[in-house]
């Protein structure tokens, strides 16, 4: 299987960990990309992505939902100052992923949506990377709340603009044939279905 590097660090490796407790028979080769992988001819059979467009060639099962916000450290924070709005992001140093985005952030609160240009010294293509660089001072990221409240629970991230949050996005399991898929494959996606419903 293929899986995003922030979403195997945070909630994949210890559910794998249940999951061998479980079903200690079955054998996981876990593949750690954020670009997309092209399953047939890497022989992967299942792709476990954060995303709302999907290939169309690829069969997908919804494993749960996936909300993000923005998040500094209080270092950076004290230093360039609190956005109030939307607006004051054009601004600030904004550490932007590739993957999702980039230099385009989409906005929502209760009743409108927004886009705003954002611009920063640092960009990269891991999620991973994106949240050591918040922690470190860069500047202000988005990430998803499951790879970053832990660090606003213990004081090194703060969540910025908490009234303005990115689009929702799902956690869907892909792969290419519901034939050929591996019995093994079958029970990890079941599993992963109860344990990743709202993450």
């Amino acid at each position: 299987m293929t899986a995003p590097a922030i979403l195997a660090e945070a909630q994949l490796i210890p559910l794998l960990a249940d999951f061998a407790d479980v079903y200690p028979r079955i054998k996981v080769d876990l593949q750690i990309s954020d670009r997309t992988i092209d399953l047939v001819q890497d022989r992967i059979d299942l792709a476990i992505r954060i995303a709302n467009r999907l290939d169309p060639s690829l069969i997908a099962k919804r494993l749960g939902q996936c909300s993000s916000l923005l998040y500094a450290s209080p270092r950076y924070l004290e230093q360039y100052g609190i956005p109030t709005g939307p607006e004051d992001l054009g601004g600030h140093r904004c550490l932007t992923y590739t993957h999702l985005g980039g230099t385009e952030w989409s906005l929502r609160n209760f009743d409108s949506q927004i886009v705003i240009s954002v611009q920063g010294t640092f960009q990269t293509n891991d999620a991973v990377a994106l949240r050591r660089a918040a922690l470190s001072g860069l500047g202000i990221a988005m990430l998803p709340r499951f790879a970053a409240d832990q660090e606003v629970q213990v004081g090194k991230l703060v969540v910025v603009l908490p009234a303005w949050q990115p689009n929702t996005l799902g956690i869907h399991a892909l792969y290419v044939s519901r034939k050929h898929l591996p019995m093994a494959a079958r029970v990890l996606i079941d599993f992963l279905a109860t344990r990743l419903a709202d993450v």
